[in-house]
């Protein structure tokens, strides 16, 4: 979406950024970034850097991802996220300040030595936000209410047999039982979130974050590792190494690894982005691999990508 420069922001809503920050200097807006109507990081004439981003709508429902990000910014290990400086409200936006962080985003593609860094922080957050008291959304609920291979299932999509279907439905199920837990996990752990430096990995973004189990998190990567060029094994095995996926067991790993392919199918009938002719095969993979399943499913589904099979949107 488009995002607005620093000069056009409305005088009210720079000179109150300014009480808080300081006199800006000049604003650097990153390539990245799609759910505030301004970021940026605003270089201050007294030297200092600051990260800053806000939503127009203050009342509307990404405003309410830029509060939620505020309330359980505190709980969050600050070697791993940025801290949050300030919060604002002025002329009708709500604008948030972090620590400027540094780094490049992380390379999930086989042999990148950002791997080894990105499953240290992981292992982090799943130490440190186990039985996170923050006032979190949970994830179970959510993912109950979206149910994507329910709805799929009623209206199937070119591909999707009956009994596959009946089939899938029931994992789901399985899934939104192993996502339920009392961490408070991200959701949306991908390359653009996660900035390397050196030997340390930083989490950014945590609009999405959820009261759920830490496993959540690893199947995530697991599948954008596999979109990423790693086999489902290779995913596999990187996670190994992470204590939450250790806890996991089998049926559960393999329901999760069903649902997040349903939620990326799902949501790329309903949003004609590029990104899901890579992701949806990766999931899809990951889930076949799981299953066992040797009859040429994971081929079958790829003209609803083509076609852009329309539904009724997710309610995430």
């Amino acid at each position: 979406m488009p995002r607005s420069t620093w000069d056009e922001l409305p005088a009210t809503v720079r000179a109150a950024i300014e009480r808080k920050a300081g006199l800006v200097a000049r604003a650097e807006i990153p390539p990245a970034g799609r759910n505030s109507d301004f970021s940026a990081t605003l270089h201050l004439r007294s030297g200092g850097v600051v990260f800053c981003k806000g939503i127009a709508d203050a009342e509307g429902k990404r405003g309410a991802m830029h509060r939620h990000e505020a309330d359980i910014n505190p709980w969050l290990p600050s070697a791993i996220a940025p801290r949050l400086r300030w919060r604002i409200e002025a002329d009708g936006w709500l604008l948030l300040g972090f620590d400027r962080v540094t780094g490049a985003h992380a390379d999930l593609a086989p042999g990148s030595p950002d791997l080894p860094v990105v499953a240290d922080a992981v292992a982090a957050l799943g130490r440190n936000l186990a039985d996170c008291p923050a006032a979190a959304p949970r994830l179970a609920d959510q993912w109950a209410r979206l149910a994507p291979w329910r709805r799929l299932a009623k209206n199937p999509p070119p591909g999707l047999d009956p009994m596959r279907a009946s089939q899938l439905v029931q994992w789901e199920a399985r899934a939104i039982e192993a996502a339920d837990g009392r961490d408070l996990v991200h959701t949306d752990l991908h390359s653009l979130n996660i900035l390397v430096a050196g030997r340390q990995a930083l989490i950014i973004d945590w609009a999405w974050s959820r009261t759920g189990s830490a496993a959540v998190d690893v199947a995530f990567l697991i599948a954008r590792l596999i979109a990423a060029g790693h086999t489902p094994p290779a995913a596999e095995e990187w996670a190994e190494a992470l204590p939450a996926w250790q806890r996991t067991p089998p049926a559960a790993r393999t329901a999760l690894a069903v649902e997040i392919w349903g939620i990326w199918q799902y949501q790329a009938a309903q949003q004609h982005r590029d990104l899901w002719r890579t992701l949806v095969p990766a999931a899809r993979a990951w889930a076949t691999h799981r299953l066992g399943d040797n009859t040429g499913i994971e081929h079958q589904f790829d003209d609803v990508l083509a076609s852009g099979h329309e539904r009724g949107g997710p309610d995430r």
